[in-house]
């Protein structure tokens, strides 16, 4: 009998771009053939508030927590709440930096972000980063034209995941929920200038990913519609109907990865449209 995989929460918490965490998490994770990571990346967190923020997501879908954060006073934040909530964490860095230490002397100071060249490209990256996260899950929905990708899909379809990752790269994406019976905003439909591309998956993939909800899920959360089959089969047809009436490219990213369904958005954008 074919063994199933688990999922888990992965939280990847950084005070840069979060390209290194997202790898070393991946280079952990892949040792572990039966289990798979919900991936929940949250870059440029600089201060108490944000970390603070991002902990109350955490608490709300316990997992693993790795992080990056130079500032030592705010990593110490930060494995401290991890302790209160009972989750285990790991700054990333600090054991690297320890060893260098060991060999190299006590650092002059510490650098944010340093592993980054400060030149254009640098720049872009933080632009798409911000811009993305403020357009993350349908929010500020007045100006999807200035996007550079617009993702849309139902639930659990890595659309923010996806996101991230093509704001690492430079590309301002912003994604959007597809739920039945509600309309997407008109200044989406009106957008020129955006790829507007949907995710989708198999109905099986979907309810298995879906059923980690319950892990963080509020008090009175019903999980029963939000995994049954049928109606995510439901979904997965509206959506479908949905991109073919606007003759928006469709992805399946039920056996694909994070960075292979970016490079097939980065391919889809490279054609002429």
């Amino acid at each position: 009998m074919e063994n199933k995989k688990n999922f888990f929460h992965l939280h990847l918490i950084s005070d840069s771009t979060g390209e290194t965490l997202i790898s070393a998490g991946r280079a952990a994770a892949v040792q572990f053939q039966h289990s798979s990571p919900i991936e929940h990346v949250y870059p440029l967190v600089r201060n108490r508030r944000q970390a603070d923020a991002v902990l109350q997501s955490v608490d709300k879908e316990p997992g693993i927590v790795l992080y990056t954060i130079v500032d030592p006073e705010l990593a110490d934040f930060v494995d401290r709440k991890c302790v209160e909530l009972g989750v285990p964490s790991v700054n990333v860095l600090e054991p690297i930096i320890g060893t260098f230490q060991t060999y190299l002397g006590p650092l002059a100071r510490r650098r944010v972000g340093a592993q980054h060249v400060m030149n254009a490209d640098y720049f872009a990256r933080i632009e798409a980063l911000n811009y993305t996260m403020d357009h993350d899950d349908g929010q500020m929905v007045e100006d999807y034209d200035t996007a550079d990708v617009v993702i849309v899909g139902i639930s659990r379809t890595s659309k923010t995941p996806t996101s991230i990752y093509l704001a690492n790269r430079g590309i301002k994406t912003a994604n959007i929920p597809i739920v039945p019976g509600a309309p997407l905003p008109d200044s989406l439909l009106a957008a020129t200038r955006p790829l507007i591309v949907g995710l989708i998956a198999t109905s099986d993939r979907i309810s298995q990913v879906r059923g980690h909800r319950e892990l963080g899920s509020v008090s009175g959360f019903d999980p029963s519609g939000y995994t049954d089959r049928a109606s995510i089969a439901e979904e997965l047809k509206y959506a479908r109907s949905l991109c073919a009436r606007h003759n928006w490219p469709v992805i399946d990213v039920t056996r694909r990865s994070i960075e292979e369904t970016a490079a097939a958005i980065i391919a889809l954008r490279a054609k002429p449209r």
